[in-house]
């Protein structure tokens, strides 16, 4: 089957590409530095790529990119013309819009579409399902939720409104994978952190912690850590979740379509992940 990632994008397209980047992308340089057409004193032009993927941007956490329409602005440019609520680097607040800006700053620096950076990772870890939307409407996949009461389900459509105004591809949402694709993925991270290879040290270096969440959980880069950061995870909206141990070289991987009966699905889903996490972090 083929679930749509939702927020499992962070960490399955952005965070990876980035780390694919780190010879063009200087993680504590302000993205003004990238993003060359911003005006001098647009607020969130000195954001950092570090403090995007630690979730300490001062970016406000509403998205909707809908307010954008027929601008005729560059929309790199409008998320940056928006005031901050905080200090960046002052403290942990999980948003999207600092993803989606990563996303359109990989695309600045590589002259290509966030997609095409996507697929030639993904085929070079062997994940052939994966893909970001829109997908054709098929048995193969699972389909999330309505946008509105009795509309149409949403069937191989990002759930994600934003994404969707984005044509399907963004950086915080809009991947479609399979769980064996997920678990390819997951065995590529571990095998690499074994290996030493620039993946595996992309995510040695994301498990550093960057900011206290809440009593026993830190943000790394992009992952949350836990377990003492022995462990990073990911959840996604529509009901999907990965989790990594490194050192016991263990993975667990969670698909669902969690929203196609109700939005709640963080409530319904807790129980769950709570098992998930108790069961990668217990001793071998």
């Amino acid at each position: 089957m083929l679930y749509d990632m939702a927020s499992l994008t962070k960490v399955v397209a952005t965070w990876p590409l980035i780390g694919r980047q780190l010879h063009s992308i200087d993680l504590d340089s302000p993205v003004r530095s990238v993003l060359h057409q911003l005006p001098a004193d647009a607020p969130e032009g000195q954001v950092t790529v570090r403090q995007i993927l630690a979730h300490t941007t001062g970016l406000r956490a509403d998205t909707r990119l809908d307010r954008y329409r027929g601008i005729g602005i560059d929309l790199a440019e409008l998320i940056c013309r928006e005031d901050l609520i905080a200090v960046p680097g002052a403290g942990h607040r999980y948003i999207n819009r600092g993803f989606i800006l990563a996303g359109l700053v990989l695309a600045r620096i590589t002259g290509r579409r966030l997609d095409e950076l996507a697929t030639d990772l993904w085929q070079s870890l062997g994940m052939t399902g994966t893909t970001y939307g829109p997908d054709a409407r098929a048995a193969h996949v699972a389909p999330t939720g309505q946008r509105f009461p009795g509309a149409p389900r949403l069937w191989g459509l990002p759930h994600d409104d934003n994404a969707a105004l984005l044509g399907g591809v963004a950086g915080h949402a809009g991947v479609f994978s399979t769980p064996a694709d997920l678990a390819a993925y997951a065995a590529a991270l571990l095998r690499g952190r074994a290996d030493s290879s620039p993946l595996g040290r992309w995510l040695t270096e994301s498990m550093v912690p960057q900011a206290a969440i809440e009593p026993g959980l830190h943000r790394g880069l992009a992952w949350v850590l836990a377990d003492e950061g022995r462990v990073a995870y990911h959840h996604g909206f529509t009901g999907t979740s990965l989790y990594l141990h490194p050192a016991t070289g263990r993975y667990l991987a969670i698909c669902t379509n969690a929203v196609y009966h109700r939005q709640d699905n963080r409530t319904r889903l807790a129980p769950l992940r709570a098992l998930a996490l108790k069961a990668i972090t217990a001793e071998p």
